[in-house]
């Protein structure tokens, strides 16, 4: 598989688990202690770090850090607008697109000496 596609395809992973983790407990668990949320969150990142530890390692060897932290970023707008939407049920806002289109420039500007 390519390497490339390979680092995407576990940081998507990755992110999924990490916005559970950080947020469902929003939604199933408030009426529970919050240790009780930390404890679940922290079983759940744990299985994000399982996926993003390779992911960036396996990133940087064709990537540059400052790449792969953009990459990362892109990948948790892409995974975190429908999970909040969807989800969580909030409402879908034109700032999601502004956000978005920022990071569009963010990866222009870090990947465009490696596009020429």
């Amino acid at each position: 598989m390519n390497t490339l596609l390979q680092t995407i395809l576990l940081l998507v992973a990755s992110n999924v688990f990490m916005t559970f983790a950080w947020y469902a407990h929003l939604k199933h668990l408030d009426a529970k202690p919050w240790y009780i949320a930390a404890g679940i969150s922290w079983g759940i990142a744990f299985l994000e770090y399982m996926l993003q530890v390779p992911a960036n390692r396996i990133g940087f060897t064709v990537l540059s850090l400052p790449q792969l932290k953009i990459l990362q970023e892109v990948i948790t707008l892409t995974v975190f607008v429908p999970f909040a939407v969807f989800y969580m049920h909030q409402p879908l806002k034109l700032d999601f697109l502004w956000a978005g289109l920022c990071l569009v420039g963010a990866v222009y500007f870090m990947f465009r000496g490696a596009l020429s």
